[in-house]
């Protein structure tokens, strides 16, 4: 396992999450904006490892196997800590379709990769996008208390998730028909 730098932001956003975790549950002043912090740090290493990685020549399988794993891993326990404090039905239904759409993506890619064809569900530009809002909605609900803090800001940052889960959902339907193509054309072949 070769240790570079985007390796090793990889590695400490992984980390990051225990700390996450333990931030979130503490009870001392402003521990939700340091939950936050801590998430954003994250998301901010997310972009970061993946620019230095290509910017530096220090791609490596190592950290092409472990950059999605890492944020799959950020974003799903910062949900499942989320769903707790924003019990309603509509924001669990929001983190299922996130979680869900990342479970059957990754599954799709990895068959896609048996197959050899793992360029057909490269990373879209709608599935930047659909990390971009996640990222801002995940930190901006990390650092909100709903029961404490005003309406208009967490109904703000409801519509941003709502929007991320629409263009996961939108970014699936994309990947989904590129594969469908290649299984297409796999079936024919039989």
């Amino acid at each position: 396992m070769p240790i570079n730098i985007p390796n090793s932001l990889t590695i400490m956003r992984i980390l990051l999450i225990p700390v996450l975790v333990v931030v979130f549950y503490l009870p001392f002043k402003n521990h939700l904006l340091v939950a936050a912090g801590v998430f954003a740090v994250a998301a901010i290493t997310d972009w970061f490892d993946g620019y230095l990685a290509r910017r530096l020549g220090q791609m490596t399988a190592f950290g092409a196997f472990l950059d999605p794993v890492a944020d799959k891993l950020m974003v799903v326990i910062a949900l499942v800590l989320l769903v707790e404090r924003h019990d309603t039905l509509l924001f669990t239904l929001a983190a299922c379709v996130i979680i869900g759409r990342e479970i059957v993506i990754s599954g799709l890619r990895e068959w896609m990769a048996e197959l050899g064809e793992r360029t057909s569900v490269a990373v879209s530009y709608i599935g930047k996008v659909k990390t971009a809002f996640q990222m801002v909605a995940i930190t901006a609900l990390l650092a909100i208390d709903p029961a404490r803090d005003g309406n208009w800001m967490l109904i703000a940052c409801y519509v941003v998730l709502y929007t991320a889960a629409v263009l996961t959902l939108w970014s699936m339907v994309v990947y989904l028909q590129a594969a469908w193509v290649v299984i297409k054309d796999r079936d024919n072949s039989l």
